[in-house]
This record gives C-alpha cells, structure tokens and sequence, in this order.
C-alpha cells in the first residue's frame, strides 16, 4: 500500500505511510521482536512510575496499553516509546498531593482528568502549528529542572527503600530529611534487603550484559523470593492485588474549578514531556533518514494521553530509555508500539496474579536505577564556557526547583522567565562595532584590533533586528560617536546583520537622519538585506534617507564619501584597502 507521505490522508492517518512495509517479513519479525522487548522492560517500569505518580501500581499498565499504540497510529516517528516516564509522574503527583492527596478517589480521578488535559493542549498546538512554542523551555532551563527533578525522583523512594513512612512535610527537602532519620530509627531489613538485591543485579547485569532485560531480571528473582520466605508476613510491602482484565473505557469526569488549579502543570507537563519525546525522535529520525513533523508528533502525543485518560491512565509522553531501547533492537515502524501495547494487554488479562509477590521496594530500586543517568552536571559546565548567563538560569532553576518541591511548575516558570529576560536583555543591547582596515585587507573591529579611524568618516556594523527595545541603544551610539568626532561628515551603518526592522526602528532612522543632517552629517546604508529595502521602499524612508545614500555594498558607500569629502580623502583614509608591498628587484 504506497501512499503519498505529504497528502492529506497520511496528514490524518500518518500509519498509512508504512503499514504496508509490514507486508514484508523481516519488517514485521524486526516488529514483532522490538514490541516485546520493550514490554518487557515497560511493565515492570510503568508499575513503578505510577507508583511515583502517587497511584496504584496497576495504572501504570493502564497508561501502558493504549496510549503507546495511539502514538504510534497517529505521530510521525516510527521508533518513538510512549508510556509512563518518571518526569511525568513526578510532575503529576506535585500537582495532585496538595489538592487531593488525602482521598485516593479522588486523587485517580484527578490523574485522569489531567491526563485529558494534557492531550487537549497538546492537540491543540499541534493542530495550530504551535510546536514552536516548546523552544520557550531553553535547554539551561531544561537541565537545571531535569537535574533536580531527578534527585527529587531518587529520594523520594528513600522510604520504600527503607521500609519506613512518615508524614509528608509542606517542602519535599523536610520530607526527605524527616525519611533519612527515621531510617536511622526504624530501617525495616528485610525491605532493605530487597531493594539492595534488585540494585545489584540491575547494576551487574547492565554492566556485564547490557543487551539483556536486567528490570525484568530484577523483578522476576525479587519477586520469587518475597512468595519463597513470606515477605508480606514479615511486614514488606509488595504490590498486592491488581485487578484483572483490561481497563474500562469512560470518559473522565471534568471538574471545572480543579481544572484552573492545575492549568500552570497541564502547561509544563505537556511541553516539558513532548520535549523528551521530540528529542529521542530527532536522534532516531537523523539516523533512520526518516520524515519527522514536530506538529504531528504533538498530535500522536496529545491522542495518547486523551486516550490514555479515557482508559483511566494518567499522564504520559514519549520515553527516552524505551525509545533507545525500541530504536537499538531494530524495530522498523510503529507496529512495534502496537505488539508492545498488546503484551501489556495480555499481561492485564492474564498475569497480573504472578505480580502479587512483587516488592515495592524493587520498584523504588527500578525508580532509582532510571533517573540516575538524568543527573548530569556536565551541561551546567560547559554552559557556563559558552555564556556565563545561561549557567546562572540552569543553577537557579534548579536550585528553586528543589527549595519549591512539591511545586515544581513554579520552578519551571521561573527558569523560563529569566531566559527570556537575558534574551530581552541580550536583544536591547546587541553588539556594535565601528570597523576599520586591517593589515591583512579587512575590515575589523577597531577598538578590539586597535585600529586608526578615519576622522571624517565612521563605519559602524549593527549585529543585530533593529526593533523597538533596542532602537535607543542604536541612536545613543551612533550621536555618541558623532560627539567623538567633531569632523565626522558621514556614518555608513552596515546592516548586513539587521535581519528586519519594526516601526519604532523606522521611525527613529527617520528621525535620525534629519537629526544628522542638521549637525552636517550624512547617513548611509551599505548591505542592506531585501527585507530591509522593501521596508524603506513600502514606508517611504528611502525617499528620506535619499536613494543615493543606500548601496549594495561598502565598498560604493566608501566611494561616494570619497568623492563628496575631494582632496585625495580616498589616499590617506585607513579605511582604504592597502596597496600590495612590491617586490625587490
């Protein structure tokens, strides 16, 4: 079945792109393999993250069977995971906690519905084109929260890995504090034991057989054990009954008013998670050489935590580990979402009774082992070589997302404030530079070079959009280097870096212009981009500026201020270009 990838239909139905690759069997064996790895490694991983997310283990599963498949359906990377994945979950239970977490209904009923809101805003981006809009969380930002949020991830399991429980406090770092001394206390051995048994096979198995299944390892022997020695009747925790049968379709009920309460996390979940998937699938996309749409992409994700709300699952986005995992056993389409989503339907159906045993302490163990590898301080480093203030937003975002913890949306809005504050204040006052000839020919940066300047004329380079928060910054310099120069007769601005222009920017080279005029300088414009012309051109400023005043380039602008001055200028100004030395005889 061959369709056109750019149509309308594969824009509706983008499977129809390569459902009929199926057709051939070492596609569908790739498929089919790929599928049940990674099942094998989202159940037990799902289980946990819901458990993260302050729900039962079983909505895990819930958020496992469906949503994936429908990413696939209907996003446009083959390759792509999608499930429940630790940010997600921790995102989820900040938001639910302090709105419901004494009422475990309505807490379930609360994920849900966010869920569905989180699908409806991403749909709608989609749908608008808006996935732009995900280039507001900058990547400082970005590191900085996925920093902390990893430590919070990590010591939040604290307690299951201890077999201790005590009150949740108003900030999660009291929390934490209050877990680790009562560990001290009360540290349950047995539960201990445990988790230490399922970290050290995840740790040596990916260290001596990476390739295998070493959650599923974990799982299996932790689980075996806990049935062998009666773990539960020793006082250990373990996921208990999990219903069987596949979820009831229903659709959420809406509650109007704790809608609004959680419209700042609906926001950063659904940016925050579609940012983690479009990353994976760019890498995979850049390696397959396969079409990716970003605003499809939105739409695949949005479907899939509509859907998965719908099979009261909660919130969920494509998944980095399980993407790699997917990407790296060779699966070829997003059939391998569908075999993935249909084991973890068959292990609703009939499994769940041989999850009884299952510790929750092998499930903090699988937490902790996922978010260790999201702590890196690497990036923070190298930002700080490549532009100090990028650093200074990542440290501060996370610093305020651990001190605000439960409330991590306020750190990810800060974070995304200050970026656009240093951008502000970046673009208000761009680099300029007044250019001189070089030993070599070319013109540079005199002040950073130390070059002579030509006393009659200047040249100034502008790097930069020339709009209304920057417009005062140009005038100021350019009336400051006319002050400079008492015998200065003519500024040429080069605006090869002026990409556009506003009507402030407009206004003010009107005003400008007949300023210079009146004090016996001439204003000229050599390299001016097409977009800028036709500015000048639509607004009448060309007719101001005088059309012999604006070149192609600086060269004819060097010219016509050489005529104009006479007396050999053209001789004796340092921004001519220097005649080659002749060789001896």
């Amino acid at each position: 079945m061959n369709v056109d990838c750019e149509g309308w239909k594969s824009r509706l139905f983008p499977f129809l792109c390569w459902i009929g690759e199926l057709k051939k069997p070492e596609v569908l064996r790739a498929d089919l393999i790929a599928g049940i790895t990674v099942a094998l490694v989202l159940v037990p991983q799902s289980m946990a993250y819901a458990q993260l997310a302050g729900l039962p283990p079983y909505y895990g599963l819930y958020a496992s069977f469906l949503p994936g498949i429908i990413a696939a359906l209907f996003g446009s990377s083959r390759q792509l995971a999608t499930g429940p994945v630790a940010v997600v979950s921790l995102l989820t239970a900040s938001a639910l906690e302090p709105i419901a977490g004494a009422n475990p209904e309505l807490y379930i009923a609360y994920a849900v519905m966010l869920a569905f809101m989180v699908g409806i805003f991403q749909i709608g981006l989609g749908l608008l084109r808006l996935g732009v809009l995900v280039n507001f969380l900058s990547h400082p930002v970005v590191v900085g929260f996925t920093n902390a949020a990893a430590i919070i991830i990590g010591t939040s399991q604290l307690g299951k890995l201890f077999g201790v429980s005590v009150e949740k406090a108003v900030h999660t770092y009291e929390t934490v504090f209050n877990t680790i001394v009562e560990s001290f206390n009360s540290t349950h051995l047995e539960t201990m034991l445990m988790a230490v048994i399922a970290l050290g096979i995840m740790i040596a198995m990916k260290r001596m057989i990476p390739k295998a299944p070493n959650v599923l390892a974990a799982v299996i022997v932790t689980t075996v054990i806990s049935w062998l020695i009666g773990f539960e009747q020793m006082g250990g925790a373990v996921v208990g009954n999990i219903p069987a049968g596949l979820p009831a379709m229903a659709i959420p009920t809406m509650d109007f008013q704790t809608m609004g309460q959680l419209l700042s996390v609906t926001v950063a979940i659904a940016l925050i998670g579609f940012m983690e998937a479009i990353s994976i699938a760019k890498a995979m996309a850049a390696s397959t050489r396969q079409r990716l749409d970003a605003n499809q992409e939105l739409v695949g994700q949005g479907l899939g935590n509509i859907f998965s709300s719908l099979s009261q699952g909660y919130a969920v986005s494509g998944s980095f580990s399980r993407s790699a995992v997917n990407f790296s056993v060779g699966a070829r389409t997003g059939f391998s979402a569908v075999v993935t989503g249909v084991v973890v339907g068959i292990t609703l159906l009939w499994l769940t009774p041989l999850l009884y045993h299952l510790p929750q302490a092998t499930l903090a163990a699988v937490i902790i082992m996922a978010v260790i590898n999201l702590v890196k301080i690497e990036p923070i480093k190298h930002a700080w070589k490549v532009q100090r203030h990028d650093a200074a937003v990542s440290i501060i975002t996370f610093f305020l997302t651990i001190i605000w913890a439960p409330h991590l949306d306020k750190g990810i809005m800060v974070g995304v404030i200050l970026s656009l504050m240093l951008f502000l204040y970046r673009s208000m006052a761009p680099r300029i530079a007044v250019l001189s000839r070089d030993t070599d020919g070319t013109l540079r940066d005199a002040e950073v070079r130390k070059l002579e300047t030509c006393r009659n004329i200047s040249l100034i380079r502008f790097d930069g959009s020339l709009y209304f928060a920057n417009t005062g910054y140009f005038e100021d310099k350019i009336l400051e280097r006319v002050a400079l120069k008492p015998d200065l007769k003519y500024v040429i601005i080069d605006a090869e870096g002026i990409n556009e222009i506003d009507a402030t920017g407009e206004e003010m080279l009107g005003m400008l212009t007949e300023r210079l005029r009146e004090a016996g300088v001439e204003l000229l414009f050599a390299r001016a981009k097409k977009q800028l012309w036709d500015t000048f051109e639509r607004t009448g400023l060309m007719d101001k500026l005088g059309k012999e005043h604006v070149f192609a380039l600086r060269t004819q602008a060097f010219n016509y201020a050489w005529d104009q001055l006479g007396d050999n200028h053209a001789e004796t100004c340092p921004l001519r270009v220097p005649r080659p030395i002749e060789a001896e005889a």
